[in-house]
């Protein structure tokens, strides 16, 4: 069978490709993109998928339903995301719209490609945005909350308060606060992310900037939940904690200063220990 090279630049096995070439496919306006779509679609179907002539069809539809891609993406210009993010994963959703459509189903193609669009950007949204759980009435009001500080800032010239937010929203100003916590789990950062600090101490690390847990807080706690259980012993055994604990003597020394053995100070010591161990543990 013969090959034919046509205006588009593509070949084809089955006879010439009827399409016009096409310089800037994104400068068509939508109403001439959705006329045009018509025609690609229906010698798209009767192309065979890898040949230059499928790829030039394919190509030009994408380009051409761009400003689908960008209305559908206008629609989440609150949420805070850099938009060229958003465009990109838009046209994941329209690239799926053109490879799924049929002619045949009398349906515009914008109508049935938008919902795709829309779908993959509150896929995304939904998988990847919020870095930890927050119910779903927070991230609404987080969204409602970019909306009126630009709205606020715009009229008023400088950031707005709490209280401006929460008459504007129609919210208390509560609500409005706790929606601002939410937002600090919609993004997150590395660790290991770069910090610029003075010009002596070069890059660092997040993670050098962010406190360490610190095991003496353990051992305040530790004291704080001990003193009302010693407190609540008799003065012998509070005077043998001190000797042996404070004043860091041997048990027979112990004994020599209360006149008793020094088995019988380990006998004490022991309960003493214990029961202040079982106080530890019903109070942890």
């Amino acid at each position: 069978m013969a090959t034919t090279t046509t205006a588009t630049g593509g070949r084809t096995d089955s006879g010439i490709c009827e399409l016009p070439e096409i310089a800037n496919p994104q400068a068509v306006a939508p109403k001439d993109a959705r006329d045009m779509s018509v025609l690609f679609f229906s010698q798209l179907a009767s192309l065979e998928e890898g040949t230059p002539g499928y790829q030039y069809a394919r190509n030009t539809l994408v380009e051409m339903n761009m400003t689908l891609v960008r209305y559908a993406a206008g629609r989440f210009r609150h949420r805070g995301d850099d938009m060229e993010d958003i465009v990109q994963v838009g046209m994941i959703g329209l690239i799926k719209a053109i490879d799924r459509f049929d002619l045949s189903r009398e349906t515009q193609f914008t109508t049935f490609a938008v919902p795709y669009i829309v779908g993959e950007i509150k896929r995304f949204f939904r998988d990847t945005s919020w870095a930890v759980h927050v119910p779903r009435r927070l991230q609404e009001a987080r969204v409602e909350l970019v909306k009126a500080t630009e709205e606020l800032s715009s009229r008023l010239g400088r950031a707005p308060k709490v209280s401006e937010l929460a008459v504007l929203m129609n919210l208390t100003e509560d609500e409005v606060i706790e929606a601002r916590m939410a937002s600090n789990g919609y993004n997150s950062t590395s660790l290991d992310a770069a910090v610029h600090g003075d010009a002596d101490d070069g890059e660092a690390a997040l993670a050098d900037f962010i406190g360490e847990e610190d095991p003496a807080m353990e051992l305040v706690e530790n004291f704080h939940a001990l003193a009302p259980l010693i407190a609540q012993l008799g003065e012998r055994d509070r005077r043998i904690l001190h000797l042996r604990f404070v004043e860091e003597l041997t048990q027979s020394e112990i004994g020599e200063r209360l006149d008793v053995s020094q088995m019988h100070v380990s006998r004490l010591l022991s309960r003493t220990l214990g029961r202040l161990r079982e106080g530890m543990l019903s109070t942890g």
